[in-house]
């Protein structure tokens, strides 16, 4: 809408500026402007100032005389403009040697509105004199931009030509644009206005480029979304983690990436980030490794101690069996040495988080099962004067530690597969919206 009525306003003015150029007065040519062959006399000279101040308006109230080539000018002008042309237009007489400008400015308001409603009037009656080549040009210009909008309002048509409908209410616009400068163009040339269209579209690039440099940001992030939406880095559902942000992807809209945190959060990225940003996709292979630590007696067999807990850890259901559990001693600490176990797990089967914990449990209990004790820190602490509240030293060290307790039975596995389904949820509610909201990701699109 606005492109059409700027479109109009300049086909008005230039319509009005073509027509009208004879009312604004003989354009000036460079050069002298000769008498004749012979000598040049004072009577020529004044004669040909005369004839010339008479075909050119403003000057009736201006008197010239000559002597020995110099002219002397009196009488009033409408403005300080009116004077200097005044000597412009002596100064190439031939023959002219000097000028003495002696007018004075006209004060009264009449006399210096004159010429400009002159000038009006006369544009005025070749605008009516000129309006039906108007009148065309106006309804060449509106055909063709009622033509592209009503193209790009049959959204079926862009909707098969494009990847999704982001893309094609982008294809829509530039549509949509490219009618109106057809019409614009159109309707100049009917005019015979054709020079104004550089002049335009330097002004269009002009515009573009400041109006580019004044909202980057925003142009940055439109930029990005369309290149997310063809070729997408995820899919609905996965587990990533954007530039220290982790969650489940919900949606990506034309603005922003949504993700919902695992405690139930909302987190919106702009797409600019996401594209340039670091992804980790913790979703789009399947098959994920946990790890955890534990630690041992220093005196025990380690070897015993690996082979009881990988034991227990490829005996649970939900470990993979491909690739293979783990173990291995990954550092001897203060007061004990500390085990590293890895297996993998099908994250499309089973929760990860409980996957894991189930493993921890499994192993330890496995460990204690076998007789290998998991010792806690111990710390020597001195204390100087305090004898009074020590035990007495014939005290066994044994008898004041706790009685250890057999190791239970294994107790019943927690079942891993019993995901969490509130973070689902809302991603889907999420994905949904309460007004069908918009979603760029497709199951069906390539993935990156």
């Amino acid at each position: 809408m606005v492109l059409g009525v700027t479109a109009a306003a300049v086909l008005s003015f230039t319509a009005a500026s073509s027509m009208a150029q004879s009312a604004d007065g003989p354009v000036q040519t460079d050069g002298q402007i000769e008498v004749g062959a012979e000598a040049v006399r004072d009577s020529e000279i004044l004669n040909r100032i005369e004839k010339l101040l008479a075909q050119i308006d403003g000057f009736a109230a201006v008197d010239v005389s000559v002597s020995e080539g110099v002219v002397k000018i009196t009488g009033q002008v409408i403005d300080n403009a009116a004077q200097d042309r005044l000597n412009q237009i002596i100064n190439r007489v031939e023959g002219v040697v000097a000028i003495e400008n002696e007018t004075e400015i006209s004060g009264t308001l009449e006399e210096r509105l004159a010429p400009a409603m002159e000038r009006i009037a006369a544009r005025t009656r070749n605008l009516l004199a000129n309006g039906p080549i108007f009148l065309v040009a106006l309804t060449a210009f509106l055909v063709v931009a009622a033509g592209g909008w009503l193209l790009t309002t049959r959204i079926g048509i862009w909707t098969r030509l494009a990847p999704n409908a982001f893309i094609a209410d982008v294809y829509r616009a530039v549509a949509r644009i490219l009618f109106i400068l057809t019409g614009l163009v159109l309707a100049l040339d009917i005019l015979n206005a054709t020079a104004l269209i550089g002049a335009v579209l330097g002004a269009a690039g002009v515009v573009g480029l400041a109006l580019g440099f004044a909202v980057r940001d925003t142009v940055e992030n439109f930029i990005a979304s369309i290149l997310l939406s063809l070729r997408q880095p995820f899919r609905p559902n996965d587990f990533v983690d954007i530039q220290g942000d982790q969650g489940t992807v919900a949606r990506l809209t034309s603005r922003a990436t949504i993700l919902i945190s695992p405690e139930g959060n909302h987190i919106r990225i702009p797409n600019a980030t996401v594209f340039k940003g670091r992804i980790v996709n913790f979703t789009r292979d399947p098959r994920r490794r946990f790890g955890f630590n534990l630690g041992v007696d220093a005196d025990a067999d380690l070897a015993a101690a690996l082979a009881t807990a990988v034991a227990a850890l490829e005996a649970q259901p939900f470990v993979l069996k491909e690739p293979e559990v783990g173990a291995w001693i990954s550092e001897v600490g203060d007061s004990n040495v500390v085990l590293t176990f890895t297996g993998w797990v099908d994250q499309t089967k089973v929760d990860f988080a409980k996957a894991r914990g189930e493993a921890i449990r499994a192993a330890k209990l496995a460990l204690e099962a076998a007789g290998f004790g998991l010792p806690e820190p111990i710390y020597r602490v001195r204390l100087d004067g305090a004898q009074a509240a020590l035990p007495s030293s014939n005290e066994s060290v044994d008898a004041r530690r706790p009685a250890k307790s057999e190791p239970a039975e294994l107790p019943e596995a927690a079942d891993p597969a019993r995901s969490e389904p509130a973070v689902a949820e809302a991603a889907e509610r999420e994905r949904k919206g309460l007004d069908g909201g918009e979603n760029l990701l497709d199951d069906q699109q390539q993935v990156e």
